[in-house]
């Protein structure tokens, strides 16, 4: 009987792994990318280069809000429709660390008031706090719950009490407390930063609910964010807004509106080179990877001895961060602060739209589809304008209809028509996106 003689190992698989794996030429962005550019020229040519320049700024700090999104939704799945509220602190800030500083409030004796105000409502907030943790000496429960519950509505009647009577002193002798006068790329830091740390908070309530939940909870929230900047009038003017915002370049006065538009778009480009660049680092590494697939198979993930719940938090937060900066670029640009123009169809639907047509979890998808939604946004009302004008004096040149006189306020509600039609055609042709997400197999 003869022995069988020992096999060789088999070297196809590295044979197999030394050969590099030629990249694909990008046909299909290069395509979407000049058909782009070419719309863009086309709109210069029609609308001129100021109308040109300030539809491109303004498309780049959506485009900073759409990734933003995109992170939270295309990374982690976490459905964010507040986006509005994040883009209206961010706005704040804008307006609150820019603006010149207010002498008829800080030449009186209100900023001490303020303060003790201030103070009184962070020493109420320990106590309830305290009051929550009394089970931990013993107390029970349920009457803890009530001793907190009782001593928290108490003391807010007292300390809100207090904080209206100095509000009411503020408006009335000053206006508002007015601005810090800082660099305006301060109050930029300073936006995302403050957007970050309510996303933290909010985070900490929110992220144990599902998805659905989770959309009614952040709508809830950005509600509540407008509302306070908008009757809270010793802060923000309220309904009165505040205007002018200074800008981080020469503005129009000093150099024309074309170059200074040209000027604040290069710092929007500036901005979301290096987003665009860190977040492809962070998509391509480890915690890139971890963060896929905890989306991807959550159970899995944690039988891995991942911590999902804090994984979730950072990628929540990282979002509400570019949220929050992406809406103080906005407000700086149009040099205005007004709480009542924060809408749920401008600074989230919108949105939303943008990083769905270009394909959630894509970086590079989602800066076509900011610039591409916002140009149909804004052109759509005056293309619609002209082709209401048209079929009005057809039809009363053929048969003698009487021209509508309000055809303006109807081509702009024909946005809306416009942007619901675009997203159902995306869903239904192309449901991943014009620029899919790439997903890597290893192994």
């Amino acid at each position: 009987m003869s022995q069988s003689q020992p096999t060789q190992p088999s070297r196809e698989p590295e044979r197999a792994d030394s050969v590099a794996t030629p990249r694909r030429f990008p046909l299909r962005e290069t395509v979407l990318f000049l058909g782009l550019l070419g719309v863009v020229l086309a709109v210069y040519a029609a609308m001129g280069s100021a109308y040109g320049t300030r539809m491109l700024v303004e498309s780049a700090c959506y485009a900073i809000l759409a990734l933003g999104l995109t992170i939270q939704w295309g990374y982690a799945g976490q459905f964010n429709a507040g986006v509005m509220g994040f883009v209206a602190l961010g706005g704040f800030c804008a307006m609150f660390f820019s603006i010149p500083v207010n002498d008829a409030f800080w030449n009186s004796e209100l900023p001490g008031e303020l303060g003790l105000a201030l103070l009184y409502m962070v020493g109420a907030i320990v106590l309830v706090v305290a009051a929550s943790r009394l089970d931990r000496l013993g107390v029970p429960r349920r009457l803890r719950t009530i001793f907190a519950v009782v001593l928290g509505v108490v003391l807010y009647m007292l300390v809100i009490s207090h904080f209206r009577e100095v509000a009411g002193q503020i408006e009335s002798q000053a206006g508002f407390i007015g601005g810090l006068n800082l660099p305006v790329w301060f109050g930029w830091i300073i936006g995302g930063a403050l957007a970050g740390g309510v996303g933290y908070f909010i985070g900490h309530v929110c992220l144990g609910l599902r998805s659905d939940y989770l959309a009614i909870a952040t709508i809830g929230i950005a509600e509540i964010i407008k509302a306070f900047l908008k009757n809270a009038d010793w802060l923000t003017r309220g309904t009165a807004t505040v205007s002018p915002l200074p800008w981080p370049v020469p503005g129009p006065s000093e150099v024309g509106f074309t170059l200074a538009r040209a000027l604040y778009l290069s710092v929007t480009a500036v901005i979301i080179a290096a987003i665009f660049f860190l977040l492809h680092r962070a998509y391509n590494a480890p915690w890139g990877r971890m963060i896929r697939a905890i989306r991807d198979n959550e159970v899995s993930a944690a039988a891995m001895g991942k911590d999902i719940n804090k994984r979730r938090l950072e990628i929540f937060v990282l979002g509400c961060i570019l949220m929050g900066i992406g809406g103080a670029v906005l407000a700086s640009f149009n040099s205005i602060f007004d709480p009542q123009g924060y809408l749920p169809l401008n600074h989230t639907f919108l949105v939303l739209v943008m990083v769905i047509l270009g394909g959630p979890g894509n970086n590079l998808g989602t800066i076509f589809g900011a610039v591409a939604v916002y140009i149909i946004w804004i052109m759509s009302g005056p293309l619609a304008l002209s082709l209401m004008e048209w079929a009005a004096n057809a039809g009363a040149g053929v048969f003698g209809w009487e021209v509508p006189t309000n055809l303006d306020s109807r081509a702009l509600q024909a946005r809306v028509f416009v942007i619901g039609l675009l997203i159902s055609l995306v869903l239904r042709f192309a449901p991943k996106g014009m620029l899919p997400e790439k997903v890597r197999h290893h192994g």
